[in-house]
């Protein structure tokens, strides 16, 4: 089964397979809570413990100690953060197993209080 989930389409609309998007909308929200007080060891729950993660910074974190330490190393940077998953292409690929391919929206406090935005290409693979 192949879904698309559009900004407005996420946000507003009901999507053509309800199980795809509540997987998304769950880890959507999952990764906001953990973000929103930038909170690296619940960030870094947000992913399966054998994960193999590409951030945005060189290299990529394998594993969810890795994961974690790579989402501290913004512990200095960042009061907070949300996501928003946009323009998802959504796979069914096996019984709640779902590959998810687009953009996350990210909105940031950064430790100075001033707010950022950024637009990151997103592969999900959720199980």
């Amino acid at each position: 089964m192949r879904t698309t989930i559009s900004p407005a389409a996420h946000a507003h609309a009901a999507i053509e397979s309800p199980a795809a998007e509540a997987a998304l909308h769950a880890v959507q929200e999952a990764w906001s809570a953990a973000g929103i007080s930038w909170n690296a060891e619940a960030l870094s729950h947000v992913y399966t413990p054998d994960a193999i993660f590409f951030g945005g910074r060189p290299g990529h974190s394998i594993g969810r100690e890795a994961i974690k330490e790579y989402f501290a190393s913004y512990d200095d940077m960042l009061q907070s953060t949300t996501l928003r998953l946009v323009d998802q292409q959504v796979i069914e690929i096996g019984t709640d197993l779902y590959l998810a391919q687009g953009y996350g929206e990210f909105s940031f406090v950064l430790a100075d209080g001033n707010a950022a935005k950024s637009v990151s290409r997103t592969t999900l693979l959720i199980v």
